[in-house]
């Protein structure tokens, strides 16, 4: 058996015309809906980078200390004349994950099966990465970017094969040909008349993951795909065919949307090449994404004001004032009717498009309300290639969600955002804690898929229940599931409003 798991960057469920899309078309991603599974409950992480790190890991992203990350951006240096190649590995080997002298990582378990493993295109952990820490992690093969800050352009003048550096002729910039935010006719004039960016990067992904396909189609494989697409800034050889004559849409918005139907293509590439060579029916597809929507790639003044501020002018600070597409101007409602957006934990921010598509599905085309996490995903790999699952990770197999038995939900998925923690359960309850201003939301999703009916106050016992849960689950520290670190404090202190300056010494305000 093999398993390709395809990890879009940034991309909200409502971008997808199976998940309710009406401006155009993702066919190949589509195609992977009706002949598998499409789940309605999956949540990632709010943000980049600790996606990455549940979904290698198994862990979810509020945990006390589990990752350390070196600073984003620092093999510019390799064009810029700073460090070099070896100084930079260094520095970044030193800078690691806290793990456990066994710990286990995603490509472990499909080797443990005897799956040859390959990952192509953005890196998989963290904001830089090496040759070493990549090999550490169990990748058999690996191409593409080690720096994330280099992945915001895609006109790499270098990337990496299995730790050489490969220079990419016709691509000069050190920012890989960084884009622009917020559409003006002088920033595309600037920015279309930079040259020196021939060769795009998911062109050089699509080379090397049908290669990959073609060199394995004999053995079984694991090939993990972490698209850049379509994370901002815009940036994209041409408009799409898919979306060229689409109404209602400015040009920006159109090179937008070619962005993600790039990433379709890269879909029907996979697609049409396992059905070649005769393992399509041997293979488990999954399509996936890191985290939710994020409109300010495509900000336009009157049109869309992107995630930080309404088009009134009103700053969202998505605790009272939460983002919303009408709000916003978000022509394509990329959270599909929710509110929020990537880095928050509202709904927007972390529910992602989740489609499964592998042999022994029951009923192709189904609709899944199974509640689940990127961190499952090892556990239900591991399940499927019937390996042993590390009793300490927090994930769950939904293996018998897809061959269409029953099971047991999940008490609960949980995740960091930038003002707070949040945790849902399988009956529809949220709570949130929101650091900034020290006090909890709580949200029955069922009826209020924006979040704007809190039930705090109505819900005294439901709140004390959720808050308690998610107080677990933070390791005791609800400033676990932010980028802080704060000591433990009880939930019924929590409950009473005691908030820093009393709780938690040392507290700094939240500022991003």
């Amino acid at each position: 058996m093999n398993i390709i798991y395809i990890y879009a960057d940034d991309l909200g469920r409502g971008m997808l015309s199976c998940y309710g899309q009406t401006h155009f078309q993702t066919p190949n991603i589509d195609r992977l809906a009706a002949e598998g599974t499409r789940f309605s409950n999956a949540y990632g992480c709010a943000v980049c980078a600790p996606a990455r790190a549940s979904l290698l890991t198994g862990y979810h992203d509020c945990h006390a200390g589990a990752w350390s990350y070196t600073a984003a951006g620092i093999y510019r240096e390799l064009s810029t004349g700073g460090r070099n190649y070896d100084e930079i590995r260094e520095l970044i080997n030193n800078t690691s994950f806290n793990e456990r002298s066994d710990e286990v990582f995603l490509p472990h378990i499909a080797r443990q099966a005897g799956l040859v493993t390959g990952q192509i295109g953005k890196l998989e952990w963290g904001f830089a990465t090496t040759p070493e820490r990549l090999a550490k992690h169990g990748w058999d093969y690996h191409y593409g970017y080690y720096d994330h800050a280099r992945c915001h352009g895609f006109y790499p003048p270098f990337l990496f094969e299995n730790g050489e550096m490969v220079e990419i002729p016709g691509n000069e910039h050190a920012d890989c040909g960084v884009g622009y935010h917020n559409e003006t006719p002088e920033k595309r004039q600037e920015f279309h008349s930079r040259g020196g960016m021939e060769v795009y990067s998911q062109d050089l992904f699509n080379e090397k993951i049908e290669a990959f396909i073609r060199d394995h189609k004999d053995e079984p494989f694991f090939l993990y795909h972490p698209s850049q697409l379509p994370h901002g800034p815009i940036a994209t050889p041409e408009v799409h065919p898919g979306v060229r004559d689409a109404e209602g849409l400015t040009l920006y918005e159109k090179e937008y949307a070619s962005m993600i139907l790039r990433l379709d293509d890269t879909v029907g590439l996979i697609y049409d090449t396992l059905e070649e060579l005769g393992i399509l029916d041997d293979t488990v597809i999954i399509f996936s994404a890191d985290n939710g929507h994020e409109s300010s790639y495509y900000m336009e003044e009157g049109r869309c004001s992107g995630t930080g501020r309404t088009l009134d002018g009103r700053s969202i600070d998505h605790i009272d004032l939460n983002y919303t597409s009408e709000a916003s101007g978000d022509v394509f409602d990329g959270n599909d009717g929710m509110s929020g957006c990537k880095r928050f934990t509202l709904e927007g921010g972390v529910r992602i498009p989740f489609i499964v598509r592998g042999p022994g599905n029951p009923t192709p085309g189904a609709v899944n309300e199974h509640l689940l996490a990127n961190y499952d995903t090892m556990a239900t790999m591991a399940d499927l290639l019937d390996v042993p699952y590390p009793e300490w990770k927090d994930g769950l197999s939904f293996l018998p969600t897809l061959r269409g038995g029953e099971q047991a939900e999940p008490d609960y998925v949980v995740f960091a955002g930038n003002v707070g923690p949040a945790l849902v359960t399988p009956d529809g309850w949220k709570v949130r804690y929101l650091t900034p201003v020290r006090r909890f939301q709580l949200f029955y999703l069922p009826d209020d898929c924006q979040e704007t009916n809190n039930l705090a106050t109505q819900k005294p016992e439901k709140l004390k229940e959720m808050a308690t849960l998610l107080l677990k689950a933070c390791d005791g520290n609800m400033y676990h599931g932010t980028w802080e670190n704060h000591k433990s404090v009880r939930v019924d202190e929590l409950l009473a409003g005691h908030g820093p300056e009393e709780a938690f010494p040392g507290h700094r305000r939240w500022q991003g």
